[in-house]
Order: structure tokens, then C-alpha cells, then sequence
């Protein structure tokens, strides 16, 4: 195999050719750096942790897939990924996923030791995730909690503080990731049933519709709270109305349950991270502090 195809498979490996994990990631993170910054944040810390974000995002895709190495082939949407069709070995997706999280924790050194500290859980939470699925009957709650860590290491990063909101805020990045990985879940789920694994739209059963619908509520109410928190203004509001009606699109993709609109619908939610950021970002910049 050639240097290109060797690089090929990697960037498979990594999902770049599937950026929508790391834009979901992204936009939580950006989220949080305006609001510790009350508007644009400093622009070296918004490259870093652009960047970082785009490392353990893919970091994380290669130990997921070894962690389900011997599961992906018994599934149709993931037994064509490299490390199920044998293009990759163990030793190599390893060796792949612990260079990107060194470059990652590299790459945060400039910072201060907060967010370096903060690094350290977070790392954890992603190399952890991919096990979850073993024995926790909700793993999407788990990647909830690793998918918003973005938001205290970005308060950190700019303030050099943690205060109260950004707990609120992952508490609402939380549900929303629920939501939208029960939706992803749908997908897969008559193979999930047949090999064991376990997820939130097997343990929501018959109501996994209606939970993913509750999940979508409630990040939007504690964004409404988050709004009054941080004094925001029309922009922001404006922006999570938007969203209100692009989640009720989704509604009407997952209802039945068909496996392709369920994942059309997994894959909408970057519009709603994105109308939510643009919100944040425009009412700072017409509402300055």
C-alpha cells in the first residue's frame, strides 16, 4: 500500500472525510469562549482550541473504532470503517490516537495551567467513552459530559476562572447531545439489539422518539436561563427560535423512525448548534457590554 492510501485510511480512521463529529463538538466550545469573552474571544486561544478540538475529536474517532473493533463488522452502517475491514491494525490505530492527543496537549501549552489542568479529565472522558457501551445504559449521558468539557477549558482558557454558568451551560450541552446521539442511535438500533450493545434509544424503548423531543427541550429551556444569566439580547433569543424550529423539523424526520431520516436528522443538528452561535455572536457584537 502507498504512502497516499496509507494516509487515505488514516484520514478515514479519523472521520475528516465525516467533519460533522467535530463541528458538533465545535460548536459548544464556541459557545462557551464567547460568553467567557463577552464577545470575540482572543484570537490565539480561539486557533487552539479550534485546532484542538479537530485532534481529540479524531483522537477519539480512532479509539472508538478500536474499541469497536470486533462490533463495527456485525454492523451495516460501520463494517466498511477501516479497522473493521482489516485496512488497520491495533498497533497502528494506537499508536495514531496517542500522537494526536499528545500534539492536542502540546498545542494547550501556551495556556494557563487551569485549562492544562482541565485537559486531564477531558482527555479521559473521550479515550473512555467508546467502553461505555458495554455496561451504561445511557453511554450517550457519558459522551454528553465528554462533549461539553470544551466549555470550562474555554472559560478557563479566557478568564482564567470557572464560574457557575458553565456548569449550566454543560448541563444544557448535555441534553442536547442526548438528543441528538439518541437520534444516531436510532439508526443502528435493530443491530444494537442483536449484538448487546447498549444505548439511550434501546433503554428509551418504544419512547425513544418522544425522548429524544423531551432532551431538545430541555436544552432549550436552560438556554432561555442562560439567556437571563448572561443578559443577553434579541440576536440570542432570535437565534434559539430559530433552532425551536429546526428541531421541530426534526421532529417530523425521527417520528417514524426511518433509519436515513433518523440520521438526516442526527446530522441537522449542526444547523441548531450553528443558529444558537450565531445568536451569541451577534447579539454581542449589536448589544455590546
Amino acid at each position: 500500500m502507498s504512502t497516499a492510501d496509507r494516509i487515505k485510511i488514516y484520514a478515514q480512521l479519523m472521520r475528516l472525510d465525516k467533519p460533522i463529529g467535530i463541528l458538533l463538538l465545535l460548536w459548544p466550545m464556541l459557545w462557551g469562549l464567547w460568553f467567557a469573552a463577552r464577545g470575540l474571544p482572543d484570537w490565539h486561544i480561539l486557533i487552539i482550541f479550534i485546532l484542538g478540538t479537530i485532534l481529540m475529536r479524531s483522537a477519539g474517532c480512532v479509539i472508538n473504532d478500536f474499541a469497536d473493533r470486533r462490533i463495527d463488522p456485525h454492523v451495516e452502517r460501520t463494517k466498511n470503517r477501516p479497522m473493521a475491514a482489516g485496512q488497520v491494525s491495533t498497533r497502528e490505530a494506537l499508536l495514531l490516537a496517542a500522537g494526536l492527543s499528545l500534539i492536542a496537549f502540546l498545542l494547550i501549552q501556551p495556556l494557563n495551567q487551569l485549562t492544562i489542568l482541565l485537559s486531564v479529565p477531558a482527555l479521559f472522558l473521550a479515550g473512555t467513552y467508546p467502553f461505555t457501551k458495554r455496561f451504561f445504559a445511557m453511554p450517550q449521558a457519558y459522551l454528553g459530559i465528554a462533549f461539553s468539557f470544551g466549555i470550562p477549558m474555554a472559560f478557563a482558557a479566557q478568564t482564567n476562572s470557572l464560574p457557575a454558568v458553565i456548569w449550566i451551560l454543560m448541563f444544557a450541552n448535555l441534553f442536547w447531545v442526548i438528543a441528538y446521539d439518541t437520534a444516531y442511535a436510532i439508526v443502528d438500533k435493530p443491530d444494537d439489539l442483536k449484538i448487546g450493545i447498549k444505548t439511550s434509544a434501546i433503554t428509551f424503548g418504544q419512547f425513544d422518539v418522544l425522548g429524544v423531543m423531551l432532551c431538545h427541550a430541555c436544552f432549550l429551556a436552560i438556554m432561555l436561563v442562560i439567556g437571563q444569566m448572561q443578559q443577553m439580547n434579541l440576536a440570542y433569543y432570535m437565534g434559539l427560535m430559530i433552532a425551536v424550529g429546526l428541531i421541530a423539523y426534526q421532529y417530523t424526520l425521527i417520528r417514524n423512525r426511518d433509519r436515513a431520516l433518523c440520521f438526516k436528522a442526527f446530522l441537522h443538528n449542526n444547523w441548531v448548534g450553528m443558529v444558537v452561535f450565531i445568536g451569541i455572536a451577534l447579539d454581542f457584537v449589536i448589544f455590546p457590554s
